[in-house]
C-alpha cells in the first residue's frame, strides 16, 4: 500500500465518522492531525499504516509521552486510532487491531475553571465604556456566553434564523454534530441583544452593507461572522481593561461559570445538560462538584470554626 493509498483510507475513514457517527467539523480537523502525526511517526520507522503492528503503536505511545503531550491530547489520539483500525478490520484491509493493548492514560479530571460575578461584572463594565456599537456588540456577546452558557463556535456562527421569535424567549442554536437545541434568553440577555441587533447595520463592511446578513455578528472574513479568535482577542482586551489577568479568562471559561453559577443556585443538572448541550449528563455533573469545591473554600476561608489554630 502506498501513501496515496494510506491517505485515501485516511479520507475515507474521516467521511465515515462525519456522515454516520455526525462528528463535528473541529473533531474531524483534530483527527485528521493525529492521523498524520502517526504516520509521518512510522513513516520514520519505514512501515506504512497497514504494516504497523503494536511495536510501533507502542513506540508512537513513548514518542507522544516524550513530547510532554497532556493527557487528554494523547488520549484523543489513541481513541483516533482505535477507531481507524476497527474502520480498517471492517473494510478488510487489516485483518487485526494493532491498538487493542494500547492502555489509556489514566485521566484525573480536574475541576473546569470558572470566573466570579464580580468578574463578569468587571468584563461588562468595560465592554459598555467602549464607543457605539462596539460597546452593544461586546456586551451582547459577553451576555450571550455567560447568560446563555454557549460554545464559542456557537456564539460567534449564531445564525438570524436561529433569534426568537415573537413571544418566544428562546433560540435556536446548533451545536456539535450540527445538533440543534432550545436555549433560554434570560431578560438581561434579552435585552443587550434587542440593543445590539439595533446597531448591527453600523458593524459590516460598506462593500457588503445589508441588514439581511445570516449571521447575528457578522464580519468581512471568509466565514462571514465574528471569529473565535477576534472574540478572544475582544475578551482579553475587556480583561485588561476590567483589572483582570486575561490568562485566567476565556469564552469557556464564562460557559463554565454559566453553569457553575446555575448549579450553585438550585437548577437541576438535566436543565443545566439541556441548556450546555451535552450528549452525557455525566459531563454536566462535573458542575456539581465545582460548587462543592467552592462551597467548601468558603467554608474554610470564612466559617470561625475552620479559622481555630489545631
Amino acid at each position: 500500500m502506498g501513501p496515496a493509498k494510506v491517505n485515501h483510507f485516511i479520507e475515507a475513514f474521516l467521511e465515515m465518522i462525519g456522515v454516520e457517527r455526525g462528528a463535528a467539523r473541529n473533531t474531524l480537523e483534530a483527527y485528521r492531525r493525529d492521523l498524520l502525526d502517526y504516520t509521518d511517526f512510522i513513516a520514520r520507522r519505514h512501515v506504512l499504516i497497514d504494516q504497523a503492528g503494536f511495536d510501533d503503536i507502542e513506540a508512537y505511545a513513548r514518542d507522544l509521552n516524550l513530547r510532554g503531550l497532556t493527557g487528554p491530547t494523547i488520549a484523543r489520539r489513541r481513541a483516533a486510532l482505535r477507531q481507524f483500525y476497527r474502520f480498517a478490520q471492517l473494510e478488510g484491509w487489516r485483518s487485526d487491531d494493532p491498538t487493542q493493548r494500547w492502555d489509556g492514560p489514566k485521566r484525573v479530571r480536574s475541576l473546569p475553571k470558572t470566573a466570579e460575578i464580580s468578574e463578569v461584572e468587571a468584563l461588562l463594565g468595560a465592554a459598555a465604556a467602549l464607543k457605539g456599537w462596539k460597546a452593544a456588540r461586546a456586551i451582547c456577546l459577553l451576555e450571550l456566553v455567560y447568560g446563555c452558557g454557549l460554545r464559542v463556535s456557537e456564539l460567534v456562527g449564531l445564525p438570524m434564523r436561529g433569534l426568537p421569535k415573537s413571544g418566544v424567549g428562546a433560540m435556536i442554536v446548533k451545536g456539535k454534530g450540527g445538533k440543534e437545541r432550545l436555549v433560554p434568553l434570560g431578560r438581561s440577555a434579552q435585552a443587550a441583544l434587542d440593543v445590539w441587533l439595533k446597531h448591527r447595520h453600523q458593524s459590516l463592511p460598506k462593500a457588503t452593507l445589508s441588514i439581511a446578513d445570516p449571521f447575528v455578528f457578522p464580519a468581512k472574513g471568509k466565514a462571514g461572522h465574528l471569529g473565535r479568535r477576534e472574540f478572544a482577542r475582544l475578551l482579553d482586551d475587556l480583561c485588561v481593561a476590567g483589572g483582570l489577568d486575561p490568562k485566567k479568562m476565556s469564552p469557556h471559561v464564562l460557559r463554565h461559570a454559566f453553569a457553575t453559577h446555575l448549579v450553585e443556585g438550585g437548577a437541576d443538572l438535566r436543565t443545566v445538560q439541556v441548556m450546555l448541550g451535552h450528549a452525557d449528563i455525566a459531563t454536566t455533573q462535573i458542575y456539581t462538584h465545582v460548587a462543592n469545591s467552592r462551597l467548601t473554600s468558603l467554608i474554610e476561608q470564612n466559617h470561625p470554626l475552620a479559622k481555630r489554630k489545631r
